[in-house]
């Protein structure tokens, strides 16, 4: 895998590298899924590499993987990493920044007072985040809600209740984190250059509140 990553990431950002062991009806050697996030990237790996003596005496075949048709595949969102990883690729450490704006404890939502007792008695933890992101260099901002949710086995148990806490909170970033990038539509020009849009397709009612309003949000 370290050959693999080390050969085509000269071509583009890649998403994975996964390489596995033949079938044994097919004979001994190895097979590999390599992932870029740019279509043009792939693309250009494969008009390069295909037929070449890449790092073994024998020369390797490379194939573009494309979709069957009649197939319908769920387009999944970027996790917060990978979407972190993207941006800092093409936009530089330094061409973008995310704030949390809020960060509720929403386990007790439906407890009258909502007092820490009732909640530590409840089999769940609950936490709501949203976040900025911005990007100061081409104008654009946009914010992500996200719930993370995680069960307690044994809620009486004060430091499972708080390292499920901490974990169901970073999920809430992430998954906020997450969702605000999916309003980001980056454009990579043949020059390399990079150019931003917001995407209108992904909004949400949120994203009409003012920082007040969403900091008084409740959603469960």
């Amino acid at each position: 895998q370290h050959s693999l990553f080390s050969v085509f990431s000269k071509f583009g950002l890649l998403y994975s590298v996964r390489a596995h062991r033949n079938a044994a009806v097919a004979g001994p050697g190895y097979y590999a899924i390599i992932k870029f996030y740019s279509d043009r990237d792939a693309s250009r790996a494969q008009r390069a590499c295909n037929g070449q003596r890449l790092f073994q005496k024998s020369p390797l075949k490379v194939c573009v993987c494309t979709k069957q048709k009649g197939l319908q595949q769920q387009v999944l969102a970027l996790n917060s990493n990978k979407c972190q990883e993207l941006a800092n690729h093409y936009l530089g450490f330094n061409g973008w920044s995310s704030r949390i704006i809020t960060l509720q404890n929403v386990s007790g939502f439906d407890d009258e007072n909502g007092d820490l007792g009732k909640i530590l008695q409840k089999r769940s933890v609950k936490y709501l985040g949203a976040v900025e992101v911005t990007l100061p260099n081409h104008g654009v901002c946009t914010r992500g809600v996200g719930l993370g949710e995680a069960d307690i086995e044994n809620s009486e148990d004060p430091v499972e209740f708080v390292t499920a806490t901490r974990r169901v909170q970073k999920l809430a970033v992430g998954k906020a984190l997450s969702s605000a990038f999916q309003k980001i539509l980056l454009v990579v020009l043949e020059n390399g250059k990079v150019a931003v849009e917001y995407n209108y397709t992904q909004e949400e009612p949120t994203d009409s509140l003012t920082e007040e309003e969403l900091k008084g949000l409740v959603q469960v």
